[in-house]
């Protein structure tokens, strides 16, 4: 018997969710949605408008939001978890997850090393890097994790250094380096509104004070409230200095329009399931050619030339279908275009946040100019910081307002809400959390 081709497939599963009866009155939407948007073309931006002009064109984010479907129930203002596949992402991977599911071994054995090639390729080319440069992982989490943990360049008495705004579980794995390795964890708490010269000036400060810093974590766009850090100009200055430096790009990479050789840094980890919008449970670590030394390979792989980043991983078994749908998510990223979608995002966020800047009950957190805001931001009522305060802010918007977002922790400053629309959110979905966040002075 032949392998079921993914098209066939795809018609395979279209057919039996149509004829299945699902329940409670439930329609069913996947299987009609894929028969239609395998037709419908991918939203190519026009190549005449700029991405500020474009962000503003709602007839052209129409056109791209057809190819999502909506939440029900609340106005979802929380995409930063992950990022939703649109209907052609969607329906690559069903296709795939059924021909994985019908050739199994066969497919593990012979088809997967193939498309985990291209994915593999699709990544390194849209991050303006070699092939060989990029191991695909589950998420950036585990390449961080593993960077953190397998660094070789530290004997106790040095020191490390990250950030209030860094990744909580990040944080904790930096911490425990000083139970593992007796170093020395320094902590730089940002204020809830900086600018990028403030941040470079903490940096400049943490280098210079401390001549036994070895290394230290810097993360790109903060998952707490979006902020943008200058990674390419604090790298530089961490050269200096003899710090090496592990980047989290997690939640920036879709979010910000960028190539990793931009940013300086040897080592990042990234998530592909987030503003890429590929399946569940795919990321990517990048090791600059020439710097896996100081990376120890995993426990119990080997690395004898020392080129072969793919051993500072074990996976292990992954979602096949996931990582073979990659491209289609890169193919419909492309589409929009990586500085137009970076601009739709800032100029959604700033369509609550410059209003909420006019509430004297509201402090919004994040940067204090344009270079260090994303599509991200955060907010709190006035005074109110605690964890429980920023959980009450939370259900209330959800339950008086139908408006979903989520609290984050970690801040220095205080627990916030953070607010983190999607290319599809629509500006009337942003009005509403304005007058929200007006009616909360009540």
């Amino acid at each position: 018997m032949r392998p079921l081709q993914r098209r066939e497939a795809l018609h395979a599963v279209a057919g039996v969710l149509t004829a299945a009866a699902l329940p409670g009155g439930l329609t069913a939407g996947v299987a009609v949605a894929s028969e239609h948007s395998e037709k419908r073309p991918l939203p190519f931006a026009p190549n005449d408008i700029s991405p500020a002009d474009l962000a503003r064109n709602e007839t052209y984010w129409e056109s791209v939001a057809k190819h999502y479907t909506r939440a029900r129930g609340l106005v979802n203002l929380e995409h930063g978890y992950w990022g939703k596949m649109a209907a052609p992402v969607r329906d690559a991977y069903i296709a795939a997850t059924v021909e994985v599911n019908d050739q199994s071994s066969i497919y593990g054995r012979k088809q997967f090393r193939i498309d985990a090639v291209e994915s593999r390729r699709r990544v390194a080319q849209a991050l303006g890097v070699s092939d060989d440069e990029i191991v695909l992982t589950r998420n950036a989490t585990e390449a961080v994790h593993n960077l953190i943990r397998q660094y070789r360049g530290l004997e106790a008495g040095d020191q490390i250094l990250y950030t209030d705004i860094d990744y909580p579980a990040f944080k904790r794995t930096m911490a425990w380096l000083e139970e593992a390795r007796g170093v020395t964890p320094l902590v730089i708490d940002l204020p809830a509104r900086v600018s990028e010269s403030e941040i470079l000036a903490s940096y400049e400060r943490a280098f210079d004070e401390n001549p036994r810093l070895k290394l230290m974590l810097l993360t790109h766009a903060s998952n707490q409230h979006g902020l943008v850090l200058p990674v390419a100009k604090i790298a530089s200055m961490a050269r200096e200095h003899g710090i090496a430096v592990i980047g989290d790009c997690a939640q920036s990479w879709g979010l910000i329009d960028f190539r990793a050789p931009e940013l300086g840094v040897d080592w990042i980890g990234f998530n592909i399931h987030k503003w890429i919008g590929s399946p569940i449970g795919v990321g990517a670590l990048y090791m600059r050619r020439g710097t896996l030394d100081p990376v120890a390979p995993y426990p119990g792989e080997t690395d004898p030339q020392g080129a072969n980043p793919s051993a500072r991983i074990h996976t292990g078994t992954s979602n096949f279908a996931a990582l073979a749908s990659v491209p289609a998510a890169l193919d419909f990223h492309e589409a929009i275009g990586a500085p137009n979608k970076e601009a739709r995002l800032r100029y959604l966020r700033s369509l609550w946040t410059d209003e909420a800047e006019k509430l004297a009950h509201i402090e919004v957190l994040g940067g204090r100019e344009e270079a260090s805001w994303s599509g991200m931001a955060a907010f709190r009522l006035r005074g109110r910081t605690s964890e429980d305060d920023a959980h009450k802010l939370q259900r209330r918007l959800e339950e008086e307002f139908g408006i979903f977002t989520v609290v984050r922790n970690g801040l220095a400053g205080g627990s916030c809400v953070r607010v983190t629309p999607q290319v599809f959110t629509t500006p009337n979905e942003l009005d509403q959390l304005v007058d929200a966040l007006r009616k909360l002075k009540a």
